[in-house]
């Protein structure tokens, strides 16, 4: 009992810091159990309590915005259209900005058993449009009297890759904005990226639209923060990178801190301890579990 009340008294100390709840971050949906940046994945790290699907996003040839990890078929999950595996050495061939969107959706990506994630349920999926994903996710917590969520939409990029693997960041943020604006989502979606030059572009043109600079690499947080020209919403580092200092540096200059991956409840328990503002896990399920166990 007073183990679970001191994690109750951390948990509202931090919403007084930020004035905001803990943010719960299913990472690519659910991707340890789930396969990742699917449909099925975004609503099922809702059934598990995520107040926020994460998605990284990726543009085809003709100029449709879909959910992807990688801008092309990642070798640990992607089946071809005839159902064979993409090998290490070819999955870069398969790059979606050179494929239009009708054939980006004859790959698999749902069934292929994923060897770092073993447990996820298997099913058919391929890679959604981010429009579709929304329409999908606000129908079901409609249907299903769930909090509507927020969006957290990653730009995934290739260093050097403009024009090869992804449009240049002015015209990745407009597809995305275009969408956003349509479904009026503006003020339940922060644009996150470890490209800063998307998030400057956006900061720029899209000043009220929150935004989160990933990070994994020890650099100073005054440092990168410089760099970026602004204070971003949301700090968002690799979790390894989190201590105390860190977070009262960004609570200190308005920035909340959301650290990922976090998949154990022993490093859960260490950052809510720590006062960080949420965290982005491939199991929406383990912060319940934490709290359980108390």
């Amino acid at each position: 009992m007073r183990k679970h009340t001191f994690l109750l008294l951390i948990l509202f100390a931090a919403v007084r810091v930020s004035g905001q709840a803990f943010d719960l971050q299913g990472n690519r949906g659910a991707r340890g159990i789930m396969p990742e940046n699917t449909i099925k994945g975004m609503l099922r790290a809702l059934d598990l309590g995520a107040s926020t699907i994460s998605m990284n996003t990726v543009i085809t040839k003709d100029k449709k915005v879909i959910l992807s990890q990688e801008p092309y078929f990642n070798h640990e999950y992607s089946l071809k259209p005839d159902g064979k595996p993409i090998t290490l050495k070819e999955q870069k061939t398969y790059n979606i900005y050179q494929m239009d969107y009708a054939d980006v959706q004859k790959f698999d990506v749902g069934t292929k058993v994923h060897n770092r994630f073993p447990y996820q349920q298997k099913y058919a999926a391929y890679k959604p449009l981010l429009e579709e994903t929304i329409d999908s996710v606000e129908s079901y917590v409609k249907e299903n009297k769930l909090s509507k969520p927020n969006y957290s939409i990653e730009t995934k990029t290739i260093p050097n890759g403009d024009n090869e693997f992804q449009p240049e960041p002015a015209e990745f943020i407009e597809l995305i904005m275009e969408v956003v604006n349509r479904k009026k989502l503006s003020k339940r979606v922060t644009i996150q990226s470890f490209d800063m030059r998307t998030l400057q572009y956006l900061h720029e043109h899209y000043p009220k639209v929150k935004t989160a600079l990933f990070v994994d690499e020890k650099i100073d947080f005054e440092v990168n923060v410089s760099e970026l020209g602004f204070r971003p919403t949301v700090y968002s580092p690799y979790s390894v990178l989190v201590g105390k200092s860190l977070v009262d540096r960004c609570h200190e200059s308005g920035v909340r801190i959301i650290p990922w991956t976090v998949n154990s409840a022993k490093d859960l328990k260490y950052l809510i301890g720590l006062g960080v503002d949420g965290v982005v896990t491939d199991y929406p399920n383990l912060y319940k579990k934490v709290l359980d166990d108390l």
